[in-house]
């Protein structure tokens, strides 16, 4: 009696493939009865348990025309074709009765090329394990019934480290929003640790790629750390401004208000909305000339070319100009370059500084006229012997104009001036040595003839701060014509 195997048409031959190397199937009905060594172990199949459902299942995505039934595969044999053009390979579909066999016949070229294809991507495929393995930020895929299919070494210990355990494909690493899922972006999340001692923050990127989403995690700790050390500097600076009666107003790169303290809403009259707003560096001065509250152009269309020329200054760092308002009120202004393309302006009320200097100018003046009137020659030198004031009446009897020099005019200086004009007499240096003196003499004095005859008494007195005052008054002599003195007084 033959076996079901041999049980074949006339002129059919439906027994197993001598090479079992070959891919080969032998199915009763939809029954597998025998499958070659190479094709169980390539395509999972075991022979009584198998049937021809899971045969196609893991032909089909090759074979796409491999009949779902082999009551649908004609009598005799037939040929499926495999999907991809460059793929030469073929299933011969042999029917006969109840039993079908399935052989499949590949072209040894294209097999050896396709051989060489898979071990390059067998190469390839451990080259990318390696990248991913080795890569030290997170990455895991995720499908759409929101299961984590993949994921690298990486993930492995973070999820350790938050979790204490290993990862669960269910439950990703992180509960990220659902709206974050639906579209590609980037999303910072925290990460209590188990000792609630500590936060983590990642920054967690996502790509859609069909229906996969591919996760990547970066540790930015250490920028979480760095942003958080910024803000608490700009908060102490701005508390620390917050004190300064100089107005003070950063514009970014950009040209946009960065910083300001309270002092330049006084100075400037701008309300605080208006610089809460960032507004830039022509609407800045524009609302400031507004208030008026810095002096009035005289051409108001060369106006922009002037604020463009200051920020070029202050760009620079050669900004610096003191504006008189209409109030009275004097303004200094000076721009400073900061890192990164910003621009520092500091405004500072000096009306009070301008009016000492105006009233202390005033009383120099005043001083210098009411010295004038006198006869008596006068000149002062400071504790380091430089000569810091002088009268009329020295100018003409010595012919002498300090406020000319472009140097310092010292006691040495005026005593060899002082000589020239005098018989030799070896008191000048005493009269050094006084001036340069520090010790308890208060006064000292001595006579000097000039050339012309005439006799000239000098008294040196010390007044305060260590300066000294030296006095010339002219002596009649008895039985001589006197002098005329030096008159700073007009005729009637």
């Amino acid at each position: 009696m033959l076996s079901k195997q041999q049980q074949a048409a006339p002129g059919t031959s439906l027994q197993p493939s001598d090479s079992e190397n070959r891919v080969s199937f032998l199915f009763e009905d939809e029954n597998l009865e025998h499958a070659s060594e190479t094709a169980a172990k390539l395509y999972k199949l075991i022979p009584g348990h198998d049937d021809w459902t899971g045969m196609r299942e893991r032909l089909v995505n090759r074979f796409p025309n491999l009949p779902e039934r082999p009551l649908a595969a004609q009598s005799g044999q037939t040929t499926v074709p495999a999907r991809d053009i460059e793929d030469a390979a073929i299933l011969e579909v042999t029917r006969a009765g109840a039993f079908t066999r399935i052989n499949m016949v590949e072209n040894e070229v294209q097999t050896s090329a396709q051989s060489l294809r898979f071990k390059n991507l067998q190469h390839e495929l451990e080259d990318l394990r390696r990248a991913s393995d080795t890569t030290p930020h997170a990455i895991w895929q995720v499908d759409s019934e929101g299961s984590v299919t993949w994921h690298n070494a990486a993930y492995t210990g973070l999820y350790n480290r938050l979790h204490q355990k290993e990862p669960d494909p269910v439950k990703p690493v992180f509960d990220v929003a659902p709206s974050f899922h639906e579209k590609s972006g980037r999303q910072r999340v925290s990460a209590q640790l188990p000792d609630n001692e500590h936060v983590d923050w990642y920054d967690v990127t996502v790509a859609s790629v069909g229906d996969i989403m591919i996760f990547h995690a970066i540790d930015v700790n250490a920028v979480v750390k760095s942003e958080a050390a910024q803000r608490n500097f700009v908060q102490t600076l701005a508390k620390t401004f917050a004190q300064l009666s100089i107005g003070l107003a950063i514009f970014d790169r950009n040209g946009q208000l960065a910083l300001f303290n309270p002092a330049l809403i006084d100075l400037t009259e701008l309300p605080a909305d208006f610089l809460s707003g960032r507004p830039t560096l022509m609407s800045f001065f524009d609302r400031i000339r507004e208030n008026r509250r810095m002096p009035e152009p005289k051409n108001y269309h060369s106006w922009r070319q002037q604020i463009t020329d200051v920020i070029a200054a202050a760009t620079d760092g050669r900004y610096q100009e003191t504006w008189t308002l209409e109030t009275g009120q004097t303004y200094r202004v000076s721009g400073r370059p900061h890192p990164d393309g910003a621009i520092a302006f500091l405004i500072e009320d000096i009306s009070a500084e301008v009016s000492v200097t105006r009233n202390f100018r005033a009383e120099l003046e005043l001083g210098q006229s009411l010295m004038d009137t006198f006869d008596e020659a006068l000149v002062v030198f400071s504790s380091t012997g430089v000569l810091t004031f002088c009268n009329l009446a020295y100018r003409e009897l010595w012919g002498l104009d300090p406020d000319n020099s472009f140097a310092d005019v010292t006691i040495n200086d005026s005593v060899r001036a002082w000589q020239e004009d005098c018989a030799p007499n070896k008191l000048w240096d005493g009269l050094i040595d006084f001036v340069l003196d520090f010790g308890e003499k208060t006064s000292w004095d001595m006579t000097a003839r000039l050339h012309s005859g005439a006799e000239v008494k000098c008294t040196v007195s010390r007044i305060s701060s260590g300066a000294t005052v030296v006095r010339f008054a002219l002596l009649e002599q008895a039985g001589a014509p006197a002098l005329k003195q030096p008159s700073n007084t007009q005729s009637d």
